[in-house]
């Protein structure tokens, strides 16, 4: 089930298909929820047009079968460029040590092509932050605050009965639960198993 806001997920479905009439082979986007609240400083640090057509990128080089990046994710290799420059993105200078070709921006005629439906996105994402945007003054944030997150991608200590232990982000365990393959039991979140225990 998506935790993604109804209208926040019909713009993005709908920012996707623009791209997709410019380049049928781009597979369908398959879980919207996976784009918000994540940074990565290998594929951009907010959520964006140009962050979407990023993705649109490593989209077509799965379903072409093309390895476009390496170190884990991390390193964008000229693959991921070339297929970036078919859709009208560039990068303008050396590639990055760490993560190559990544900080790819669109060109000012990719701009203009997708300027109605990017200024769509960029109306649904405002209106998303402003909903979901907490007075930290008084406000208690949790884990997130403490490591100096937003928290949308801040992983968490979850621990099962037989004490193995992994590190997850909390809205990815509350789509489901996460099973121990030891003892069978459901990983949970630290602090939500010590505000559940008895006092």
């Amino acid at each position: 089930m998506s935790t993604t806001p109804p209208v926040l997920a019909a713009e993005l479905a709908h920012a996707w298909a623009d791209i997709q009439r410019h380049h049928p082979e781009l597979p369908d986007l398959a879980a919207p929820e996976s784009l918000i609240g994540e940074s990565s400083s290998a594929c951009g640090s907010e959520l964006s047009f140009e962050r979407l057509l990023h993705e649109a990128v490593h989209g077509i080089a799965a379903a072409r079968g093309v390895r476009d990046t390496s170190r884990a994710g991390r390193y964008h290799n000229r693959r991921f460029l070339a297929i970036a420059e078919e859709l009208g993105l560039e990068h303008v200078e050396d590639p990055h040590p760490s993560s190559g070709f990544s900080l790819v921006a669109m060109t000012p005629e990719t701009r203009r092509r997708y300027r109605p439906t990017a200024e769509r996105l960029a109306r649904a994402l405002k209106a998303h932050n402003a909903a979901t945007a907490t007075d930290t003054k008084r406000s208690f944030r949790g884990p997130a605050a403490r490591h100096g997150s937003s928290g949308g991608g801040v992983r968490v200590k979850a621990v099962c009965e037989c004490g193995r232990n992994v590190r997850v982000v909390p809205s990815v365990l509350a789509q489901a639960p996460i099973v121990c393959g030891a003892c069978k039991k459901p990983f949970q979140i630290v602090e939500a198993m010590a505000a559940a225990a008895p006092h």
